[in-house]
């Protein structure tokens, strides 16, 4: 396994992010501890998980999974604050000095720990001030709960402007970015990749496997397999309108330069993420110890110049064939 710097501090992440996203939903707790427990094992010093992912209880999972293997002190864990946790109450959500603090006492109770070492905003939310929510994050870090600050798909400008923020009064800055990257959406490559790494910011992409469409298991021509993420696209805006005849263009280019490696699509398209400047650690999102077998043999993929010249090819830097930054957030915003 490969380490890699946060950003600009002097911590070693795996070049590799477990998303846990999954776990305590569609993964059972039993599963999901034994996916930490490999994942842990095979080198994976990284989690990700936020307080939204199925309403805590992934957050509650992932504590109880390193309370367990009793493996806390070797974990870079971080979790996430934003979105709503109470639909009902307007002030149990967004990034007010408010809810930032009370969310994350609860999500220090669900994980079982004293500490987070990456406290992120999970989106950017215009009519509050950026200064309030830095502030919040700069005591939380001075209490000792938070040792790290990042944030979760801003734009190069919001960040430009939080770095300004930081140095004008004093706050710790965010330390890395968020963005969904993959081979559908490359459109980071554009600002936010060149100021990351202008500025020292790590990247830590999420969906590099486009949600599962990078995975082949899907077709254009065939409905989504039954319990897959796609099954249900017509019923979720935000996976129909990724759902586009220019994703499938790009993944049948694709399809051939995985078979003459000798790996699977996953594979080949993780270890383009992995490999491509200034990224820092894309988050896999595993349902199933299978899925997390296949993303570890990503690790022993290299993407050589002609991989890189005939994925371009087929899909531009900078271009996008299928959405994953969203101009108007919803319920089902988080992936």
């Amino acid at each position: 396994m490969e380490y890699r710097s946060l950003g600009r501090t002097g911590v070693k992440v795996s070049v590799l992010c477990l998303g846990c996203m999954m776990f305590g939903g569609r993964t059972e707790p039993e599963d999901s501890y034994a996916i930490i427990d490999r994942a842990i094992d095979a080198g994976i010093n990284f989690l990700d998980t936020a307080n939204v992912y199925s309403r805590g209880r992934s957050e509650e999972v992932t504590g109880e999974a390193l309370k367990r293997n009793g493996k806390r002190q070797r974990i870079v864990l971080a979790t996430k604050v934003h979105g709503t946790m109470a639909d009902d109450d307007p002030n149990m959500q967004g990034n007010s000095r408010r809810h930032i603090v009370e969310q994350c006492e609860a999500s220090l109770r669900r994980l079982q720990t004293d500490y987070i070492d990456l406290y992120q905003i999970h989106r950017p939310q215009s009519d509050i001030p950026v200064d309030e929510t830095l502030r919040a994050l700069d005591d939380l870090i001075r209490a000792g709960k938070v040792r790290y600050i990042g944030t979760s798909t801003y734009g190069a400008w919001q960040l430009v402007e939080s770095f300004w923020v930081s140095k004008e009064q004093g706050l710790h800055r965010f330390v890395c970015e968020q963005p969904p990257y993959n081979l559908l959406d490359r459109r980071i490559e554009r600002e936010l990749l060149p100021m990351a790494r202008t500025y020292g910011m790590g990247i830590i992409p999420w969906s590099p496997l486009a949600g599962g469409l990078l995975t082949g298991k899907y077709s254009r021509n065939a409905p989504p397999p039954p319990n897959t993420r796609f099954a249900d696209r017509q019923n979720n805006p935000f996976l129909n309108r990724r759902w586009t005849e220019q994703a499938f263009d790009v993944i049948e280019g694709i399809q051939p330069l995985a078979q003459a490696r000798g790996c699977t699509l996953s594979q080949f398209t993780l270890a383009w993420c992995v490999q491509q400047p200034g990224v820092t650690s894309p988050i896999i999102g595993p349902r199933t110890m299978e899925q997390l077998e296949d993303n570890l043999k990503a690790l022993d993929v290299q993407i050589g110049d002609e991989d890189r010249a005939a994925i371009d090819k087929v899909i531009p830097p900078g271009h996008m064939a299928a959405p994953y930054y969203e101009a108007d957030f919803g319920p089902n915003q988080y992936r």
